[in-house]
């Protein structure tokens, strides 16, 4: 039979996560706001029509959006690097992005 490692019991959380698409053909802004109880976070994208392009707002949206969140991953990410950090963890080598950030 398989224990617990803790005898604390199982905690349950809610994180707020608003997100706000703007559109200025061919503009679509996103912009993410979490809050976690204890602290906020903040991102933002965007993503541009090629103007030869037919005007489809929801790809706009999608991308928008995709970029707003993997943003906000990023930033949970160094986050959690900055408490462990903290904590005293020892440093260990951060895996390659995906694909290069976005300046």
């Amino acid at each position: 039979m398989t224990r617990p490692l803790s005898n604390r019991p199982p905690s349950v959380k809610e994180w707020r996560l608003n997100l706000y698409l703007s559109e200025h053909d061919p503009d679509t802004t996103a912009r993410i706001i979490l809050d976690t109880g204890d602290n906020v976070l903040e991102s933002h994208a965007e993503a541009r029509r090629n103007p030869y392009d037919t005007a489809v707002p929801d790809i706009g949206d999608e991308l928008a959006a995709g970029r707003a969140l993997i943003a906000m991953g990023r930033l949970l990410l160094r986050a959690a690097a900055g408490d462990m950090k903290e904590m005293g963890a020892t440093e260990t080598e951060t895996p390659a992005p995906l694909w290069p950030a976005q300046g």
